[in-house]
């Protein structure tokens, strides 16, 4: 990769990282451009050399976050041979996903979804849906292995598990009584005991 080329996408990533730490802050449509380009001290128009749009801003901090969805919790998972261990796996993993701090893209994506234009919805809504399919897949191995007779769905845990943990973002307080690790062993005995009765 050249130069400026490298440059170029350096500047792109740190527009988003700013972008995404300012909605996350005072909320997607309390964020202007404006205040974008002035906390990376760039005019507007140095802006949107590479944005077009708060809209295209906002998609791409979205996929980003889908991408490191992707790589931190299904490919780790992927790689765990017995069900019951890839679902302890990927219920610690979306976790500390949720709770990172230096990722804001997370939190921005479980909050900011309805501004985007209906074309880029569709295209981070089945994004989101193929990883509700991933977890549901997990999920009803994991069942089968541990020949669960129990009446929930592996598609009814997979959203029960995703809501508790994608809510995480709005209450949780590094400083509170529930930290990190308290947090992956009751939500993992929450959904063993709900789902494999």
């Amino acid at each position: 990769m050249s130069l400026v080329t490298r440059e170029a996408v350096d500047s792109r990533q740190d527009i988003l990282r700013t972008a995404a730490r300012l909605f996350h802050q005072h909320g997607y449509d309390a964020t202007s451009m404006n205040d974008v380009a002035a906390a990376l001290k760039l005019s507007k128009g140095g802006l949107y050399h590479h944005f077009q749009s708060k809209d295209e801003m906002l998609f791409h901090i979205m996929n980003h976050a889908l991408d490191i969805t992707e790589e931190r919790v299904i490919k780790a998972v992927r790689g765990i041979q017995t069900p019951e261990e890839r679902l302890r796996m990927l219920i610690r993993l979306h976790i500390e996903v949720v709770l990172s701090v230096r990722d804001r893209e997370i939190t921005v994506m479980l909050h900011e979804n309805h501004p985007l234009p209906p074309s880029l919805r569709k295209q981070i809504n089945q994004r989101k849906k193929d990883y509700i399919h991933f977890v549901e897949g997990v999920i009803a191995d994991a069942q089968r292995q541990k020949g669960s007779k129990g009446t929930v769905t592996p598609r009814a845990a997979a959203l029960a598990l995703l809501g508790m943990i994608n809510w995480i973002y709005q209450w949780y307080k590094p400083e509170g009584r529930l930290q990190a690790q308290d947090l992956i062993s009751q939500y993992t005995e929450i959904i063993f005991a709900g789902t494999f009765q």
